[in-house]
Order: C-alpha cells, then sequence, then structure tokens
C-alpha cells in the first residue's frame, strides 16, 4: 500500500505541530518549509483550504489513505452520534493506532509493519490488518513467539502505561484490553473535526 516516505519534518512544518512526534527540525523552523515559508505562515487561508487542511492533518497523523478515509467518514456519518467525534473515534479504534497508544510500537507506522509482519494478536487470533477496527472488550497482545523481540521491549520499556483512559494493560502478558471507544476530551490529536465534518458536507 502507498505511503508517504518522504522527510516527516517537512510535513510537520507544514502543519506547524509535531504530527509525527517531538521533532527537532520543526522547533528550529516553525514555519512552513519552501523558499516563501515565512510568506506563507502570514498567509490568509480560504475557508475551503482550511477545512482541506485539517482533513490532510488528520490523514497523515493517523496515516492513512484518502479512500480509507473517506470510507471511515461515510460510516461515521451513518452512526449515532456527532459524525466528527464518531469520525476520530473510529480513528482511534484501528488495530495499529491501538498498538502505538500501547506501547508496543513507538509510531504508528511501527505499529502498522508489526501489525502486517504479524506480530500482533487480537483475542489469541493473529491478524495482520492494520486497519481493523477493534470493538470494546477486545484484547490485543504480542504474539507468544514475538515477545522476546528487541523492538517491542525497548517501546514498552520506554512508554508510561495506563494514560489512556480506554485502555488496559497486563505488562506480564504483553495483552492489552481496548475497554471502550474514547470521548472526544480524552483523545489528545489537535484536530478540528467539525471542518472536516464541513468539507465532505460540500
Amino acid at each position: 500500500m502507498a505511503r508517504y516516505r518522504a522527510a516527516k519534518s517537512k510535513i510537520a512544518r507544514k502543519f506547524g505541530e509535531p504530527i509525527f512526534g517531538p521533532d527537532k527540525a520543526l522547533e528550529k523552523k516553525n514555519y512552513p518549509p519552501g523558499m516563501h515559508g515565512l510568506n506563507a505562515k502570514r498567509r490568509k487561508k480560504s475557508e475551503y483550504g482550511l477545512q482541506l487542511r485539517e482533513k490532510q492533518k488528520a490523514k497523515y497523523t493517523y496515516g492513512i489513505l484518502e479512500r480509507q478515509f473517506s470510507n471511515l467518514f461515510q460510516k461515521a456519518a451513518a452512526s449515532t452520534g456527532k459524525t466528527g467525534e464518531v469520525l476520530l473515534q473510529l480513528l482511534e479504534s484501528r488495530l495499529d493506532n491501538v498498538i502505538f497508544r500501547l506501547g508496543i510500537a513507538k509510531s504508528r507506522a511501527g505499529a502498522r509493519q508489526l501489525v502486517t509482519h504479524r506480530h500482533v494478536v487480537v483475542n489469541g487470533n493473529v491478524v495482520n490488518i492494520p486497519s481493523y477496527i477493534l470493538k470494546p472488550g477486545d484484547l490485543v497482545g504480542v504474539r507468544e513467539k514475538s515477545k522476546s523481540m528487541e523492538i517491542i521491549n525497548e517501546s514498552l520499556h520506554s512508554h508510561r502505561h495506563n494514560r489512556y483512559s480506554w485502555l488496559e494493560w497486563e505488562s506480564s502478558q504483553m495483552v492489552g484490553k481496548f475497554i471502550s471507544r474514547p470521548e472526544r476530551q480524552d483523545i489528545p490529536e489537535n484536530i478540528k473535526e467539525q471542518l472536516i465534518v464541513e468539507l465532505y458536507s460540500k
């Protein structure tokens, strides 16, 4: 599947936020990339431009492509509740995102790789689909033969567990529980979901 593989710092600078994690390049140059970066920062954006920017930010943050994002939006629109909030809840319910939130991987990109390489189990069964949507009560863990992997143990060791109220982690078993979909105020991502709803409503 196609993924954005160029310099992530450029994308972070474009949005003026460390959407891929701590970024020294962004700290040094907190303005858009390119020869007109500083001037571009002052340029007023149209309503459509702001809406499109917010959708792109969400896509880059969660590491998904346009068709996947559009499908999730349609699913959110057909659900009960506020469409924007449900959209973010669905994004947070993706297996790759939960693997990242649990600390099994240091990034969502790393989490996708672990999933596709069959190092992850859901309710005891290997699942190799990063976009798999978890349901409340699902158990997510590391495959038995993968528990000794250095990259996983390093990530878990540096992660502060139980920082998200909708997730539980049992370190001795390397298993986490997806308790429920998170409430909007508990999702830490700086995304203005209402702008995305307005964009798709045009």
